[in-house]
């Protein structure tokens, strides 16, 4: 059979799936409702997720590096543990090794300069005469953060800064409180919350050190390792791992940014309950269009049994189970991905976290809606086939 003639029979059948779901207009709302339900759960579920992998991995992923040194005990970039400052110098002595630069992370406590309110940032340190990150707003102004007690405040931080951040955008300097000293807020760079810190801080090493009295300078977060152009990075990881104790890992930037995946997908509460909210998103939408396609079954069944008795092949009547299957996937994804895009929307507003919605994300939620309702369909069409028309008259 030619296309022309599959498209000739297909206008000619009668659409007995789209009739029954119309027949009891309740059922059908039911079902477009349960699945609309399971697709926003999947949405936001994968929303979430995605969120939260590009706030772990946003600083890592635009560092300046060919290499990075982290300590054996490092979980994540909020919770890398120190390094010996030694190890760079250490490191410089390699072949191929043209800088070495000592990075600090921590989390200080910010007091919001308009609302008085104290809350949770992260803050780093950088060699200000060599930038640390692939940041054009930070690069700009890095040159302020020489001045003691001088930071540039990320104006993507979850809370209620659009007084400060005007004043700073007028060549204003604004000063608040972190911990016990007064900063000096004298410029500004976009990149967004994480999950753990409202936002971020990005000042020089030395001022890190002002911050944090305890903090030995000697003690790095990370060793930033820049290589000569004529070698090979991979090499020269290699031989970094040749020379330096077992107290360090040597990561290419790639490499880096992978051990911060995998740590969030292997060890991460969070992960993982992102990924048991997806898989239970999906379980409930099984369970709902199977209670409305099995009932719709039962309903029929005398009817069902009449095309038997007719000569109809099961395959006939699990096409027109199937055939609702499919337009409840239809009628119920639609409407989950207009509530998805609003509550992206508001979350992303609330929050600050880079919530968005790619085309991609959207594909493979229709995927799962059609292969949810498929697998209800597939469920609900045992009783079907095991209907004999002697018993049913």
């Amino acid at each position: 059979m030619n296309p022309l003639q599959i498209i000739k029979s297909l206008q000619e059948r009668t659409p007995l799936g789209l009739l029954q779901l119309k027949h009891d207009p309740m059922r059908l709302l039911t079902a477009i409702a349960g699945i609309t339900f399971a697709d926003v759960l999947i949405f936001m579920q994968l929303g979430f997720s995605d969120a939260l992998y590009k706030t772990n991995t946003q600083y890592p992923r635009s560092l300046q590096s060919d290499i990075v040194l982290i300590s054996t005990q490092a979980k994540n970039f909020g919770q890398l543990r120190t390094i010996p400052r030694r190890r760079l110098y250490q490191a410089q002595d390699v072949p191929g090794v043209v800088a070495a630069d000592a990075l600090y992370v921590g989390s200080v406590e910010w007091r919001n300069p308009q609302t008085r309110k104290k809350t949770s940032m992260m803050i780093v340190g950088q060699n200000p005469h060599r930038p640390a990150f692939d940041i054009p707003e930070v690069n700009a102004k890095i040159s302020e953060t020489r001045m003691p007690y001088h930071v540039l405040f990320d104006q993507a931080s979850r809370g209620d800064y659009q007084a400060m951040i005007a004043k700073v955008q007028a060549g204003q300097l604004a000063t608040t409180e972190v911990g016990v000293n007064t900063v000096t807020v004298s410029g500004l760079f976009t990149v967004g919350a994480s999950f753990s810190d409202d936002g971020a801080l990005i000042t020089s090493g030395q001022n890190f050190l002002r911050l944090f009295p305890r903090r030995e300078a000697g003690t790095v977060s990370l060793g930033l390792i820049n290589v000569d152009p004529a070698y090979d990075p991979e090499q020269v990881r290699e031989q970094l791992i040749a020379r330096l104790p077992d107290d360090v890992m040597v990561l290419t930037h790639d490499g880096y940014i992978d051990f911060e995946l995998n740590e969030i997908q292997a060890n991460s509460p969070i992960g993982f309950v992102f990924g048991l909210g997806t898989t239970m998103g999906f379980i409930v939408g099984v369970v709902i269009v199977y209670q409305v396609l099995s009932t719709d079954v039962n309903s029929h069944l005398a009817e069902y049994a009449t095309f038997k008795a007719m000569g109809y092949r099961n395959s006939y009547l699990l096409g027109v189970v199937f055939e609702e299957a499919l337009i409840l996937s239809f009628l119920g994804f639609f409407p989950s991905l207009a509530i998805a895009l609003g509550a992206y929307s508001l979350t992303a507003t609330a929050t600050a976290l880079p919530i968005a919605m790619p085309v991609s994300r959207t594909f493979v939620v229709f995927l799962l809606t059609l292969v949810m309702c498929n697998v209800s369909g597939a469920i609900a069409t045992r009783r079907l086939q095991a209907a004999d028309p002697a018993d049913i008259f």
